[in-house]
């Protein structure tokens, strides 16, 4: 399938690189210390799980950030599937800086890897139907480019990014508004050009949503019968997406009622990291 697979900006990949190589090394590798400082190695990474790899960019800068002269050799890219007992990459440089970058590198591949082997497993699902599956804002704190790029990495898309790029009025939003009608008038005046989505959870609200000339509703919990029921409402005017209560076993129905959009926390949330290992050579 083909993959949306923009590159994170550097500064992003460095703020989430350094933080984490700060938390872990902080006044120095004591251990690693005991090397002695011009010894040479070379190690690899191998993978003992199938699945989607993802984190390239993280993983490349932390072995880079650690010392300069760690030179690393990719034998696939994020995207790529990957089979049990097969070789990520390759590394050559001072073994003290490989092991002291061994495990925050490890943590950003087997965590943005599983993030991407488990939208895989979502985005096979549904395949042919022409839904597209969304990811939320429900990730790791300091890491939402990292797994949303992650995410892409394994054939499903992203939702809005934050709370600034796009309009996602609520429950919460519709009451102290005035109402829905209100609401995304007042959206519109607010940020003009900014997406508008509105949650509804009544066929009233669908048609309301409809009728305020929103881009997409969110039809919040519907069952299946409600969701074509929605689909037939709304007759194109409004691109409509199904989220709660989603998981793999009731993925299908829902993308064969016509809805364009099913969003799913899971697709970030609680993932299995990748079982991975650095060999020292």
């Amino acid at each position: 399938m083909p993959l949306n697979l923009s590159r994170v900006p550097d500064a992003i990949v460095d703020s989430n690189v350094d933080s984490a190589l700060a938390e872990d090394i902080g006044s120095g590798d004591i251990t690693a210390n005991l090397l002695p400082a011009d010894n040479l190695a070379e190690a690899t990474i191998i993978t003992r799980d199938a699945g989607i790899l993802c984190g390239q960019q993280w993983v490349s800068r932390v072995f880079e950030r650690v010392d300069e002269r760690i030179s690393v050799h990719w034998s696939v890219a994020d995207g790529d599937a990957l089979t049990a007992g097969e070789t990520l990459l390759t590394l050559q440089g001072p073994a003290r800086g490989l092991l002291t970058a061994e495990r925050t590198a490890l943590n950003f591949l087997q965590t943005l890897s599983g993030t991407a082997t488990r939208c895989r497993e979502y985005a096979n699902k549904v395949e042919g139907t022409g839904v597209r599956l969304l990811d939320t804002r429900k990730t790791l704190p300091g890491l939402r480019a990292a797994q949303k790029y992650a995410v892409r990495c394994g054939g499903c898309y992203n939702h809005r990014i934050g709370l600034y790029d796009a309009f996602l009025i609520k429950e919460n939003h519709i009451l102290a508004c005035g109402g829905i009608p209100a609401a995304v008038l007042r959206a519109r005046e607010s940020a003009p050009g900014k997406p508008v989505e509105v949650e509804v959870e009544s066929m009233d609200e669908l048609a309301q949503a409809i009728e305020a000339e929103c881009e997409r509703v969110m039809l919040d919990n519907f069952d299946l019968d409600a969701m074509r029921e929605a689909v037939k409402l709304n007759d194109g005017r409004a691109e409509l997406e199904a989220s709660g209560n989603v998981t793999l076993e009731t993925l299908s129905a829902i993308a064969q009622t016509g809805v364009d959009f099913i969003s799913i926390g899971a697709l970030t949330k609680g993932c299995d990291p990748l079982d991975l290992s650095m060999r020292l050579a």
